[in-house]
């Protein structure tokens, strides 16, 4: 229970609000009696300047306050949670137990099994799903024994989800349906080994070393570079100045010794040729060319293209003597062969210039006899104007008229034209 003494400002403030509610009737009925005038201005007044009321204190009790439950008690609303999940349980099993007995059924009086189902019934995922994975799946996942996927694993990227992952160590390489070596195994050059390779024998540093000193074999240089020494009376010297330090490449490859000056020196004969340039200036053919004890030549990587065949390098003086001696007998064998070919080409070239327009007046003729068919009925012959034909203005020279301007003028009709030039 409240307290009495906590209500008693309450009470007061109501008996005062009475008093004074009171004071002011009997106050308007003695002035409505004296001056007759309307009492509901001053009805409203007291209402208005009322002063407004204090809300009382919240006060708390004690029956208010939550105490904890006790473990009796929650031991007690334990079993009741149980008690109801197991009356919940049973219920579910006996709407389970009496769905059974009534079988779904077609009209047609099909009852629903695992390879027909009813329309209008949803399957269950059971129902349709497969213990073991299937052989075209394209999950790259990892599946346990049962087949079921690990979704517990890391989880593929959205973009490669899509990516087949192809086992290449059970694909078979075809070859592009060419032969290999699997096809033919005696055949000697499918067997060879590539010359760029490294073999599987060496490492990786001593098949750069072994590149490194086959180069330096190749072009005479380093530690493969023959000594020269004062007492030696049968070393090889240049041809020209006699000096010992000779190309020995040239001296291999040409058979010619000969020093790096002298090659300045005398560029008129110790100069290379290409391949291009023999046949072209000497006339000299593909199979003498390649004859290598005929014509010696140097193989050198194309500056142009480097897929493209090595360059064969000639010496300028032994093509000159093959050229001169051998083949065409001299310098003026040779310019007259040049000259006759020349002759020869240039009449080719006429003759066939002369077919091809003859072949193009056989074409004119027939335009303009039909032409003439179905003009005036009167025939052409080469070169005459075709009637009825488009004018096509044919302009002289520029010349400069009375007034300084230039102006040109067509050949068969007469127009002139003037031009300004900029």
């Amino acid at each position: 229970m409240a307290d009495p003494g906590l209500a008693h400002p309450k009470e007061k403030n109501t008996e005062a609000r009475h008093f004074v509610t009171y004071r002011h009737l009997l106050n308007s009925a003695l002035l409505y009696k004296v001056t007759k005038l309307p009492i509901a201005s001053h009805i409203i007044q007291p209402e208005i300047m009322e002063r407004p009321d204090t809300p009382p204190r919240t006060v708390t009790t004690r029956s208010q306050v939550i105490s904890p439950p006790t473990p009796d008690v929650k031991r007690r609303i334990e079993e009741n949670r149980l008690k109801a999940k197991a009356l919940r349980e049973q219920s579910i099993a006996r709407e389970i137990a009496s769905s059974s007995n009534n079988t779904s059924r077609t009209p047609s009086g099909f009852i629903a099994t695992k390879d027909i189902s009813l329309a209008g019934q949803k399957r269950t995922h059971s129902s349709i799903s497969t213990s073991s994975v299937p052989a075209t799946s394209r999950d790259a996942r990892q599946s346990t024994r049962d087949g079921q996927i690990d979704d517990t694993a890391p989880q593929a990227a959205r973009k490669f989800r899509k990516y087949v992952d192809h086992d290449f160590s059970k694909m078979t390489d075809t070859k592009g349906g060419f032969l290999n070596e699997e096809d033919d195994p005696w055949n000697k050059a499918l067997h060879a080994p590539k010359e760029g390779d490294k073999p599987a024998h060496m490492t990786l540093k001593e098949w750069e070393r072994h590149q490194l000193l086959k180069g330096l074999r190749n072009r005479k240089e380093g530690p493969f570079e023959p000594g020269l020494s004062v007492l030696g009376r049968g070393d090889k010297k240049c041809r020209e100045c006699r000096s010992l330090e000779i190309d020995f490449v040239w001296e291999e490859v040409f058979k010619c010794r000969v020093c790096n000056g002298c090659k300045e020196k005398f560029p008129e004969k110790y100069s290379l040729l290409t391949k291009t340039e023999a046949k072209e200036d000497y006339l000299i053919t593909d199979p003498e060319l390649k004859d290598g004890e005929l014509l010696p030549h140097l193989n050198k990587p194309n500056p142009h293209k480097s897929h493209w065949h090595d360059m064969m390098l000639f010496l300028r003086y032994q093509v000159e003597e093959y050229a001169f001696k051998t083949k065409w007998g001299s310098a003026e064998a040779l310019d007259a062969e040049f000259e006759k070919r020349e002759t020869e080409k240039k009449k080719r070239k006429e003759e066939k210039f002369k077919s091809k327009l003859k072949e193009l007046k056989k074409k004119t003729r027939t335009e303009a006899y039909r032409r003439g068919i179905a003009g005036d009925g009167r025939g052409g012959k080469f070169g005459d104007a075709i009637s009825n034909g488009k004018h096509e203005h044919e302009w002289g020279q520029t010349v400069e008229n009375e007034d300084g301007m230039s102006v040109k003028t067509c050949v068969e009709c007469g127009m002139e034209v003037e031009e300004l030039e900029f």
